[in-house]
């Protein structure tokens, strides 16, 4: 029992129905396994309809969400869990429907002073009213190529894809536009990638070290990700350790100026100059056995299991709204 009265018996959310299911599902139960290795009861759950009841019969529980894609991370479950009073591990709802959405996120990271791709947003109804042929060729004009074509609000990659002649960026629009109706046009930054979490377990927010990405195929798509040995990941990244510290505190000023909490992964292109381009942050990285913050975490010299205790244990201290779950 914690000071505040909160037992900590954690329900650690995984799956969904979002294009990343399997993925979360993997998350979570690495999770699981870390949490229980420090001895703490977990209850593993999927988000369905007994999941506000599975509450209730777990009165003073934690719940620690490894959810991906835009079920998880949008932000709605996390205000539902405000509004019940249910202590939970992560960013609020407000912080994570921002940070989910790639085209507010890059102009808030923008504002902050953060180097940024140039970005455009086209709604799917605006690219199909006006026509593809001038839109092509006002992107290829403002944004130049080559240039990335991503959904606005999605993860692990998907939809994404890398274009080099305008006769391909129609088909790149259509393939974002399957993961959501606005599309993201971005100016393709050349550099090498890396990606910081950062953690705070209770005493201020750090940055852990950079992870360098080296996809085999030259691209860190879904397949890079989520295949064991088709991407290297290089931790502590090769980097000056000047640029390593100015990795650090983008990803610490990106965590800021988003208003996030306890956990997230900022991704970002370090350039020939060795300066760091915000891409996207996550505020439910990865878990799973080939995902970067693990190795993050072990480099840093911590466990996984230690690390997500901690972050349990500052959930509950922050505790919920004193609101019964009985009547829901």
């Amino acid at each position: 029992m914690t000071e505040n009265g909160y037992l900590e018996t954690v329900i650690v959310l995984s799956g969904g129905l979002s294009h990343e299911r399997d993925v979360s599902l993997r998350s979570g139960r690495r999770v699981s396994q870390a949490l229980r290795s420090r001895g703490i009861e977990v209850v593993e759950s999927d988000v369905d309809s007994s999941l506000l009841s599975r509450l209730a019969g777990l009165t003073g529980s934690v719940v620690f969400p490894v959810l991906h894609g835009e079920a998880g991370e949008d932000g709605a479950l996390r205000e539902v869990f405000d509004l019940l009073g249910v202590p939970f591990v992560g960013s609020v709802g407000s912080a994570c429907r921002v940070a989910f959405d790639k085209s507010i996120a890059t102009t808030i990271i923008g504002a902050a002073g953060i180097r940024t791709p140039s970005q455009v947003a086209l709604p799917y109804e605006t690219f199909r009213e006006l026509g593809a042929q001038v839109l092509v060729k006002a992107l290829g004009d403002q944004v130049g190529f080559p240039m990335m074509i991503k959904p606005s609000r999605c993860g692990s990659a998907l939809g994404c894809s890398k274009v080099t002649r305008a006769e391909d960026l129609p088909a790149a629009m259509v393939g974002a536009y399957a993961y959501g109706s606005v599309a993201v046009i971005e100016s393709f930054v050349e550099g090498t990638e890396v990606t910081v979490a950062v953690v705070d377990r209770g005493r201020g927010p750090i940055a852990l070290p950079a992870v360098e990405i080296r996809p085999e195929s030259g691209v860190y798509d879904y397949a890079a990700r989520y295949t064991a040995g088709a991407t290297r990941f290089l931790c502590p990244a090769e980097l000056e350790s000047d640029v390593a510290n100015r990795c650090a505190d983008v990803a610490l000023r990106v965590h800021a100026a988003l208003g996030l909490r306890d956990l997230s992964r900022t991704d970002l292109i370090v350039t020939s100059d060795g300066e760091p381009v915000f891409l996207e942050v996550n505020v439910s990285p990865g878990m799973t056995e080939t995902s970067a913050v693990p190795l993050a975490i072990e480099t840093a010299g911590w466990s996984l299991g230690k690390m997500c205790a901690d972050l349990v244990h500052a959930a509950a201290a922050r505790g919920g709204r004193a609101v019964s779950l009985a009547a829901h």
